[in-house]
């Protein structure tokens, strides 16, 4: 590592919800950052104005502020290199646009979306490059009289930047390494487009990143054919001196079948690809979220860690902080990353099982308000120390146990049919009887008195305790029978006896 400061930087579009790749990008930025003092800046890159959503930069802010990723500088924070919004930022990507075309590094071009299109058809494969350039409608092939008319009578036009044939182009990446690239195979990419005023991402990218001194660019392996001409004009710009460290990260791919992952897996396969809900203000349409799913987000932060990093032991569970002193990211694998959501699902279960039931059941204490029962915290956190290892998340807790707070209004027909005996109905009497003569309801109060009447009536234990679940639960389920009996109470427990015997077959 060099002497130089750490500064990285995540810059996500505001052109939808945050996918969960981006999400792992900007954890890697952000363990990085952490691990080494650095500084993490979150810059909006907006230069796209036909793809902005409206409320897509406030959904980005609020996802990162549930994960509990933090930055140091950028959008809604401030700092000493604003402003952070790239569509703030016009004037200052103008000087090197003007810079680039008067140094002869890059050229007006005039040509029409339907001239391009043409071209397109009658050259297979075009591309606007050494080879083609003279041929079309630019600053290159006209006077500077005619080019300079043009933009005077407002006709629009874009900025290319002019790639020069037969160079060597070198990527050092610090995972994937020395990436060498010839320059004949890159074309005359777009950098400003007078249309809207703004750069595309190309410039602005670099322009931003030299400005705001980023040290480090981490970011998805989809930007690695974009690397070679990022080189290429840290050079043109005369800040080859200052060029970042680059690392690509891999790609997540589908959890079955082949290419990346995909909003319509997560459809598909019943599993959230965005942080948060999102609710998409053209369609109407309604995404899941993590946070919605009832995911925890440290849950989603050691999930997406391991995706594609691997620490070099058997550890799964990290916390924020031993991933920031664990994470390397020349460790971070050069193949794709699979995402297997079910492994999402195991760590959300693990993270229950290592929380306080208290913490369990503050969540669980609303579900149960909002299903109108009106119950203790104490007892909601008993019912959560009995049930939360039988759960992934916090709202399965409910459905498993509500028996707990509201009693059975039906049986399980399958349930009863294979465990309420012709004797269950004149067993479940006499029980009632042995349970009325119980001072100490508690489990250890309970238990010996059952077991011995069991025993001196030769009945089998078996019969009586699943004809007992049925008769308190409703179904063939649940944890041991005097956890429920001591939770629910003597005069509770009796209550419910009686009501099954009213209503299961008596076998008479």
């Amino acid at each position: 590592m060099s002497a130089r400061r750490v500064r990285v930087r995540f810059a996500p579009s505001p052109t939808g919800p945050l996918h969960i790749g981006g999400v792992r990008t900007a954890l890697f930025n952000y363990l990085f950052a952490r691990q080494h003092g650095g500084d993490l800046i979150l810059r909006i890159e907006d230069t796209d104005s036909n793809r902005f959503v409206s409320g897509a930069e406030e959904y980005i802010i609020k996802a990162f502020e549930w994960l509990g990723i933090t930055f140091d500088e950028g959008v809604g924070i401030g700092g000493n290199y604003g402003p952070y919004r790239q569509s703030e930022r016009r004037e200052i990507y103008r000087k090197y646009v003007d810079q680039l075309v008067e140094e002869g590094k890059a050229y007006y071009a005039f040509d029409t979306p339907e001239e391009l299109e043409r071209k397109r058809k009658e050259v297979p494969n075009f591309q606007y490059d050494a080879t083609t350039r003279m041929e079309m409608r630019n600053s290159l092939v006209m006077d500077r009289t005619e080019w300079e008319q043009l933009i005077v009578d407002g006709t629009q036009y874009t900025v290319r930047f002019k790639v020069e044939v037969g160079q060597d182009i070198v990527v050092d990446d610090l995972i994937r390494g020395k990436i060498h690239v010839k320059s004949d195979i890159l074309d005359d990419k777009v950098l400003y487009k007078s249309a809207d005023e703004l750069p595309t991402y190309h410039l602005a990218n670099i322009v931003d990143d030299h400005l705001m001194e980023v040290s480090h660019v981490i970011r998805g392996e989809e930007w690695l054919p974009s690397a070679p001409l990022h080189v290429l004009l840290y050079e043109a710009l005369g800040w080859r001196d200052s060029m970042p460290s680059f690392a690509h990260l891999p790609l997540l791919l589908k959890p079955e079948g082949k290419g990346k992952l995909s909003k319509r897996d997560g459809d598909r396969l019943g599993f959230p690809v965005f942080p948060l809900e999102w609710h998409d203000p053209k369609t109407g349409d309604v995404s899941a979220g993590y946070r919605e799913s009832g995911y925890f987000p440290e849950a989603v932060i050691n999930f997406l860690a391991l995706l594609g990093w691997n620490p070099g032991t058997e550890q799964e569970i990290f916390s924020m902080e031993e991933l920031v002193n664990t994470f390397d990211i020349e460790k971070c694998s050069k193949s794709g990353a699979r995402f297997d959501y079910q492994k999402g699902v195991w760590f959300n279960h693990e993270y229950i099982l290592r929380k306080s039931d208290d913490e369990i059941a503050r969540d669980f204490a609303a579900i149960v308000a909002g299903n109108g029962v009106e119950e203790t915290f104490e007892r909601v956190k008993e019912v959560v120390h009995m049930m939360k290892d039988r759960v992934n998340f916090v709202k399965e807790l409910w459905p498993l146990c509500s028996f707990f707070f509201i009693a059975p209004t039906s049986y399980d027909e399958k349930t009863v049919k294979k465990r309420w005996k012709p004797y269950s109905t004149q067993q479940m009497t006499e029980l009632i009887e042995v349970l009325k003569g119980i001072d100490d309801f508690s489990v250890e109060g309970q238990e010996p008195v059952v077991e011995q009447w069991i025993a001196d009536n030769g009945y089998k234990m078996g019969d009586i305790m699943n004809a007992f679940r049925l008769t308190l639960v409703g179904v063939g389920k649940g944890p041991g029978m005097f956890d429920i009996s001591a939770f629910l109470g003597k005069e509770e427990t009796i209550k419910r006896l009686r009501k099954a015997i009213e209503v299961l077959p008596s076998g008479e």
